[in-house]
């Protein structure tokens, strides 16, 4: 006799059933133990590449370099160079943990969602297989463009990092009562990036583990299968989003009195800057930012089903 539960029956691989079940908690402790971990080994990482991002022109000498990446520390002490490089510290850590429980927390639950009420469209359209990858993508695509409810606090970190006078002695606060809505400033450029940017992070991950490894139930993914997987999904998420993190980087770290739109910064990098200003920092991105969004994907992918089998 047929189940009468209601769920949808499905064959291994397919996206019409979700294979990876973890509790609620075991999400969010598990993604919020990765953003906690990434913050305090990445910071220092994050902001390099957020001034290299920031910076107008071509870098033609080392003595350049060192003042983009340590602005007014740059002929300090290495000690004193290093603290410079943890500007916005708060903000990161209110943000970081907060973007990774959202991201990699929430990610399963519009996993489940779609599962649930659509697995069998994405079966049908892409095939067993195809549909899991896919969805699994879709998810992590949703997930991202919601992720611009904490664009305020994206703004204000990398303000930190790459424009710190702009805050003329403000407390967090008085910065809020005073931009209200301009932090938001960039939320439709930030939401195009993060769509692609995050259907390549998911989507990568999960092609990994359905084609390489030919996992059913990717939750029983091994360390290394979840860190092979990190890579080629932060890599592809890194290189699909690179333009539209630029412009969304230079929104972001103007002065709040002086703010520019995305549309005028793409005509003037184009105009002064050529096509391949669209790109800059996407190598030190891919050597610095990439093992650090690899770290906390692979701590998470890992930690969730961990931590699901003890609460």
């Amino acid at each position: 006799m047929a189940p009468t539960t209601g769920a949808p029956t499905a064959v291994a691989g397919s996206a019409a059933k979700s294979l990876e079940r973890e509790t609620p908690v075991a999400r969010v402790v598990g993604a919020g133990t990765a953003g906690i971990a990434e913050l305090l080994v990445f910071h220092p990482v994050d902001t390099t590449a957020k001034r290299l991002m920031s910076n107008y022109g071509k870098v033609t000498s080392a003595s350049q370099l060192n003042s983009i990446v340590f602005k007014d520390k740059a002929g300090a002490s290495i000690p004193s160079r290093m603290i410079s490089l943890f500007p916005g510290l708060g903000y990161a850590a209110a943000y970081k943990v907060l973007q990774r429980v959202y991201k990699y927390g929430g990610q399963p639950f519009a996993r489940d969602f779609l599962a649930k009420n659509y697995g069998d469209s994405f079966d049908r359209s892409f095939g067993k297989g195809n549909g899991k990858a896919i969805m699994h993508a879709t998810a992590g695509s949703l997930i991202g463009i919601g992720e611009i409810i904490l664009l305020p606090l994206d703004v204000l970190k990398i303000k930190r990092q790459t424009n710190p006078e702009a805050f003329r002695g403000r407390g967090v606060f008085r910065i809020i009562a005073d931009e209200g809505f301009g932090l938001y400033r960039g939320w439709g450029w930030t939401a195009a990036r993060n769509a692609p940017g995050s259907f390549a992070l998911f989507g990568g991950s999960a092609a990994a583990k359905e084609y390489l490894y030919k996992l059913t139930d990717y939750n029983k993914a091994s360390w290394t299968q979840n860190f092979v997987a990190s890579i080629a999904g932060a890599s592809a998420s890194l290189i699909v989003s690179a333009p539209l993190d630029v412009i969304k980087t230079r929104i972001q770290n103007r002065n709040f009195e002086n703010p520019e739109s995305g549309f005028r910064i793409v005509s003037n990098m184009i105009r002064h800057e050529g096509v391949s200003s669209f790109f800059k920092g996407l190598v030190p991105k891919l050597l610095m930012t990439g093992p650090k969004l690899v770290f906390s994907f692979w701590l998470a992918q890992t930690l969730i089903p961990a931590f699901s089998k003890v609460m």
